[in-house]
């Protein structure tokens, strides 16, 4: 019995590497779609509306673990969500690869499929947000400083769409890019069947770190302005 024990067990340790390679990348796969769905899942910057905050390929990190416990998005945080009325409806998508369709699924890089969105959350349930003229944004009555605004540009745009003063529903969030005259968010889609908000349910998570390029690493704080904004009675 002990000679029949130690034989078995010599088998199973001279088994080659090839024998068990399939089964280690198996696990590892798997291991990858459980991080991916259950608690982060990495992001790539596709435009310039976040600059200087993000940049245009710049990888981020998202915590998908945090709205699991019903934690609902917050003012100032940077979220990613999917497009939640078409606002893609006509930007091009390069054709993923197989290789890349693979990965992205199980998360190991970004998915090239999903058509999600990356903004700032500057209004929550209940908040009125307004803009005039080129600015400051109020939230609240309440005006925001914001110093991750693109250099240059103004935190309102005096056009169409860039002055407005909305109620932000229960269950829905306004967003905008740090960019300001180059997003095409919540102000811009006021004609939707949401009116430019964002349902809470299809926000995949809040972008925590710059993971890549390393000469970019940084975390992404919560900025300070939107401490003094007061909640609405």
């Amino acid at each position: 019995m002990g000679r029949a024990g130690t034989r078995r067990s010599r088998t199973r340790k001279n088994r080659p590497f090839w024998v068990e390679l399939p089964l280690l990348i198996g696990v590892a796969l798997v291991l990858a779609l459980l991080i991916k769905t259950f608690l982060v899942q990495a992001f790539s910057i596709p435009s310039d509306s976040m600059r200087n905050t993000l940049q245009q390929g710049d990888r981020v990190l998202v915590d998908k673990l945090t709205p699991w416990f019903g934690s609902e998005p917050e003012r100032g945080e940077v979220i990613v969500f999917h497009d939640p009325a078409d606002w893609l409806a006509g930007v091009p998508v390069d054709e993923p690869n197989t290789v890349q369709k693979v990965l992205g699924f199980v998360g190991v890089m970004p998915s090239a499929e999903e058509k999600d969105l990356i903004k700032r959350v500057i209004g929550v349930g209940g908040d009125t947000v307004e803009c005039e003229g080129d600015g400051p944004v109020k939230v609240n009555g309440t005006a925001l400083d914001e110093p991750y605004v693109f250099p240059g540009n103004t935190p309102c745009s005096n056009d169409e769409g860039g002055r407005f003063k909305v109620t932000v529903p229960d269950g829905k969030i306004w967003v905008m890019g740090d960019h300001r005259q180059a997003s095409a968010d919540s102000r811009y889609h006021q004609d939707d069947p949401n009116q430019g908000m964002v349902p809470v349910d299809e926000v995949v998570g809040r972008a925590v770190v710059i993971a890549w390029p390393i000469g970019r690493w940084s975390t992404l704080p919560m900025p300070d302005t939107f401490k003094s904004v007061p909640d609405k009675p």
